[in-house]
């Protein structure tokens, strides 16, 4: 099985939580969170992150509404990947993220964590949720085949 990194975001208004897949492309971990403002300065963090990683696939949560649908956040998170698209020179994909922040804010609860801490670790391990259940579900249609 050849190497294949592939970088998670969780991107919100204020901040985009970064997570990281192993290089096989199995085991999803958090990695970092990043402002989203300025835009272009988040851009090139994402950038960096990409090439110290040698990142293949960027997979970017898409908050759909619970009905399934592309709202106002959705259209945002859009945006965002389309100038992400501009300035990496790597594939992008969408994947369903709707109840990630829910989950998440969950596992840190559950691990004990204050509430003051669990904020500073949310984004990154909503985007780890995110890139897992991605990867999982890539596995998935694999052994399909």
């Amino acid at each position: 099985m050849r190497e294949q990194r592939t970088l998670g975001l969780d991107v919100g208004s204020r901040r985009i939580g970064v997570a990281l897949s192993d290089a096989y492309g199995t085991l999803a971990t958090p990695l970092t969170t990043i402002m989203a403002v300025p835009q272009a300065q988040a851009l090139e963090r994402i950038g960096r992150l990409c090439a110290e990683h040698e990142v293949v696939e960027i997979v970017v949560g898409l908050p759909l509404t619970l009905r399934g649908e592309v709202g106002p956040q959705a259209e945002t998170v859009q945006k965002f990947a389309e100038a992400l698209g501009q300035s990496i020179a790597l594939p992008i994909q969408f994947f369903d993220e709707r109840l990630t922040t829910a989950a998440a804010e969950q596992q840190l609860r559950d691990l004990g964590m204050k509430p003051e801490k669990r904020k500073l670790q949310i984004d990154q391990v909503a985007a780890a949720i995110i890139l897992q259940d991605y990867l999982d579900q890539r596995r998935n249609l694999l052994r399909e085949l």
